[in-house]
């Protein structure tokens, strides 16, 4: 008889997951808890998170707490499993689970915990990241480990395609080591806690662009956060997302704009950054020739100055 779950979840990450288990049959989901729908846009029309929406596809039972503080569990299950969920999971909780709760992380712990280690791990130009299956504790991403595994980070990946190839790898992982975690045949390690590193919540703020940074710094910061937050500077007081980069060998004071044989470039503290895609406040998005040919004075300015 397969076992009994209930899983934590709300975002892409998740999602996969949680297709996974049910498809693959490593174990029965009695349960899904996932983050109440959102209001998205100017219109903030009510948006459900995709393990909701996944969720609704497999005809699984779905709990949306705003709070888990004071939640109790409905009915019973072996074992709890969380991935990409959001929210703080009281010990209570975890010890009302005879097997406790795991959760899948998406860092190599103990490097990265925290809520934004897959951009983090983005942000600092890191060449490798993987997948962390460890078991819940009171702490934040403190729990012992069961299980690893390591993957190599493409110089072009971003946050989606890295998401994507997490979520597959983390599925081998489950896979690997799921029934073992199940029956008790492996044992969680604890983690080495002198080598810890964390990583902080996402703002709208995290996308600022600061000029005097390498240009191999800023792209590190679009890779991290595209599509959100995204990166972004102010222009006559206006915010400009740049929506699609490279990195330019043009050099140019920081921050400042420079057009050339129908190119636009950014100067940065080191080399520059050659813009394809950029989307001034409150308009549509633009490819740089049809920016400049709409805002001319645009290739005199200085960015980040208002």
């Amino acid at each position: 008889m397969l076992p009994t779950i209930v899983f934590f979840g709300t975002h892409n990450f998740a999602a996969h997951l949680l297709r996974l288990i049910v498809e693959k049959e490593l174990a029965r989901v009695v349960l899904v808890i996932t983050a109440p729908d959102q209001p998205i846009g100017r219109q903030q029309i009510l948006q459900s998170p995709p393990v909701k929406i996944v969720a609704q596809e497999l005809g699984l039972t779905i709990a949306q707490p705003s709070s888990l503080k004071n939640y109790s569990l409905p009915l019973t299950a072996d074992l709890g499993l969380v991935a990409q969920y959001g929210k703080i999971i009281p010990l209570a909780l975890i010890n009302s689970l005879p097997l406790g709760i795991i959760n899948v992380h998406t860092s190599l712990l103990p490097k990265y915990r925290g809520a934004s280690p897959i951009q983090t791990a983005l942000l600092q130009g890191e060449k490798e990241t993987g997948i962390t299956i460890m078991a819940i504790d009171a702490g934040l991403d403190t729990g012992p480990i069961f299980h690893q595994d390591r993957l190599a980070i493409a110089p072009t990946d971003n946050y989606l395609t890295l998401e994507a190839k997490l979520a597959n790898l983390a599925g081998d992982s489950l896979t690997a080591c799921l029934p073992d975690i199940i029956t008790k045949k492996i044992t969680a390690q604890p983690q080495t806690e002198h080598s810890a590193t964390f990583c902080e919540p996402l703002t709208r703020d995290s996308g600022k662009i600061d000029w005097t940074k390498s240009a191999q710094d800023i792209y590190n910061q679009y890779r991290a956060f595209t599509p959100w937050p995204g990166i972004w500077t102010t222009w006559k007081e206006k915010r400009i997302k740049l929506l699609e980069i490279k990195i330019g060998r043009e050099k140019i004071p920081a921050g400042q704009v420079l057009v050339k044989e129908n190119s636009l470039y950014i100067g940065a503290g080191q080399d520059s950054l050659l813009v394809e895609l950029l989307q001034l406040e409150g308009k549509k998005p633009l490819a740089a020739i049809d920016f400049m040919n709409g805002h001319p004075t645009f290739a005199l300015a200085r960015l980040g100055d208002k």
